[in-house]
Protein backbone atom coordinates (compact mmCIF):
# COMPACT_ATOMS: atom_id res chain seq x y z
CA UNK A 1 0.00 0.00 0.00
CA UNK A 2 3.09 2.14 -0.17
CA UNK A 3 2.41 2.77 -3.64
CA UNK A 4 -1.07 4.07 -2.91
CA UNK A 5 0.80 6.52 0.04
CA UNK A 6 3.53 7.74 -2.54
CA UNK A 7 1.26 8.77 -5.34
CA UNK A 8 -1.70 10.89 -2.89
CA UNK A 9 1.25 12.54 -1.53
CA UNK A 10 2.47 13.66 -5.24
CA UNK A 11 -0.94 14.39 -6.71
CA UNK A 12 -0.88 16.96 -3.54
CA UNK A 13 2.48 17.98 -3.79
CA UNK A 14 2.29 21.20 -5.18
CA UNK A 15 -0.79 22.68 -2.28
CA UNK A 16 0.61 24.32 0.57
CA UNK A 17 0.76 22.51 3.98
CA UNK A 18 -2.28 22.80 6.32
CA UNK A 19 -4.86 20.59 8.51
CA UNK A 20 -7.53 20.28 5.75
CA UNK A 21 -5.04 18.99 3.30
CA UNK A 22 -3.53 16.26 5.60
CA UNK A 23 -7.31 15.58 6.61
CA UNK A 24 -8.18 15.13 3.39
CA UNK A 25 -5.22 12.87 2.17
CA UNK A 26 -5.85 10.64 4.93
CA UNK A 27 -9.13 10.13 3.92
CA UNK A 28 -8.42 9.52 0.13
CA UNK A 29 -5.41 6.88 1.47
CA UNK A 30 -8.13 5.38 3.37
CA UNK A 31 -10.72 4.92 0.60
CA UNK A 32 -8.28 3.69 -1.55
CA UNK A 33 -6.81 1.43 0.47
CA UNK A 34 -10.07 0.43 1.20
CA UNK A 35 -10.66 -0.24 -2.69
CA UNK A 36 -7.53 -2.38 -2.64
CA UNK A 37 -8.51 -4.74 -0.20
CA UNK A 38 -12.09 -5.20 -2.07
CA UNK A 39 -10.70 -5.84 -4.95
CA UNK A 40 -8.27 -8.12 -3.77
CA UNK A 41 -10.90 -9.94 -2.08
CA UNK A 42 -12.74 -10.05 -5.58
CA UNK A 43 -9.94 -12.02 -6.49
CA UNK A 44 -7.45 -9.75 -8.15
CA UNK A 45 -4.06 -9.63 -7.31
CA UNK A 46 -2.25 -6.77 -4.82
CA UNK A 47 -0.56 -4.59 -7.95
CA UNK A 48 -3.04 -5.39 -10.71
CA UNK A 49 -5.56 -3.97 -7.85
CA UNK A 50 -3.34 -1.03 -6.67
CA UNK A 51 -3.05 -0.11 -10.49
CA UNK A 52 -6.65 -0.16 -11.31
CA UNK A 53 -7.27 2.11 -8.00
CA UNK A 54 -5.13 4.54 -8.94
CA UNK A 55 -6.38 5.01 -12.26
CA UNK A 56 -10.10 5.23 -11.22
CA UNK A 57 -9.32 8.02 -9.06
CA UNK A 58 -8.06 10.33 -11.55
CA UNK A 59 -7.17 14.03 -10.71
CA UNK A 60 -7.47 15.72 -7.84
CA UNK A 61 -8.85 19.62 -9.81
CA UNK A 62 -11.97 19.48 -7.66
CA UNK A 63 -10.38 18.42 -4.57
CA UNK A 64 -8.34 21.30 -5.71
CA UNK A 65 -10.49 24.20 -5.91
CA UNK A 66 -12.10 22.96 -2.56
CA UNK A 67 -9.09 23.46 -0.80
CA UNK A 68 -8.89 26.84 -2.55
CA UNK A 69 -5.50 26.46 -3.98
CA UNK A 70 -5.36 26.40 -7.70
CA UNK A 71 -1.81 27.43 -8.56
CA UNK A 72 -2.08 27.57 -12.41
CA UNK A 73 -3.64 31.19 -12.49
CA UNK A 74 -0.86 32.67 -10.20
CA UNK A 75 2.00 31.20 -12.36
CA UNK A 76 -0.12 32.58 -15.11
CA UNK A 77 -0.12 36.04 -13.77
CA UNK A 78 3.31 35.92 -12.69
CA UNK A 79 3.74 35.22 -16.56
CA UNK A 80 1.74 37.95 -17.70
CA UNK A 81 2.90 40.81 -15.15
CA UNK A 82 5.99 40.11 -17.05
CA UNK A 83 4.41 40.70 -20.31
CA UNK A 84 3.11 44.07 -19.20
CA UNK A 85 6.33 44.71 -17.96
CA UNK A 86 8.11 44.24 -21.15
CA UNK A 87 5.28 46.03 -23.15
CA UNK A 88 6.06 49.18 -20.80
CA UNK A 89 9.46 49.26 -21.36
CA UNK A 90 9.62 47.94 -25.13
CA UNK A 91 6.94 51.14 -25.80
CA UNK A 92 9.07 53.40 -23.66
CA UNK A 93 11.89 52.72 -25.45
CA UNK A 94 10.04 53.00 -29.08
CA UNK A 95 9.03 56.39 -28.13
CA UNK A 96 12.64 57.62 -26.92
CA UNK A 97 13.72 55.95 -30.25
CA UNK A 98 10.61 58.33 -32.45
CA UNK A 99 11.83 61.48 -30.04
CA UNK A 100 15.37 61.39 -31.18
CA UNK A 101 14.80 60.90 -34.94
CA UNK A 102 12.35 63.95 -34.89
CA UNK A 103 14.59 65.91 -33.01
CA UNK A 104 17.42 65.18 -35.00
CA UNK A 105 16.30 65.04 -38.41
CA UNK A 106 13.41 67.41 -38.30
CA UNK A 107 13.64 69.71 -35.54
CA UNK A 108 11.04 72.14 -37.16
CA UNK A 109 8.68 69.51 -37.38
CA UNK A 110 6.68 67.44 -34.71
CA UNK A 111 5.92 64.25 -36.04
CA UNK A 112 6.53 62.08 -33.52
CA UNK A 113 3.69 61.97 -31.24
CA UNK A 114 1.52 59.85 -34.14
CA UNK A 115 3.40 57.05 -34.11
CA UNK A 116 3.48 57.28 -30.23
CA UNK A 117 -0.36 56.94 -30.23
CA UNK A 118 0.08 53.57 -32.29
CA UNK A 119 2.80 52.32 -29.73
CA UNK A 120 0.75 53.81 -26.40
CA UNK A 121 -2.01 50.71 -27.40
CA UNK A 122 0.54 47.62 -26.74
CA UNK A 123 0.72 48.59 -22.88
CA UNK A 124 -2.81 49.99 -22.57
CA UNK A 125 -4.22 46.98 -23.57
CA UNK A 126 -2.24 44.74 -21.64
CA UNK A 127 -3.10 46.95 -18.75
CA UNK A 128 -7.06 46.26 -19.47
CA UNK A 129 -5.99 42.37 -20.01
CA UNK A 130 -4.62 42.09 -16.43
CA UNK A 131 -7.18 44.58 -14.72
CA UNK A 132 -9.76 41.85 -16.26
CA UNK A 133 -7.71 39.32 -14.43
CA UNK A 134 -8.28 40.57 -11.22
Amino acid sequence: MRKIKDHVKELFNDIPASEQKELMMQDIIQNLEEKVSDLMFSGKDEEDAINKTIVEFGDIEDIKKELGTNPLPLRNQKRFSLHLGFSLWGSGLITALFVFINLYYSPDVIWFVYPVFAVAWWPLAMFYKWLGMK
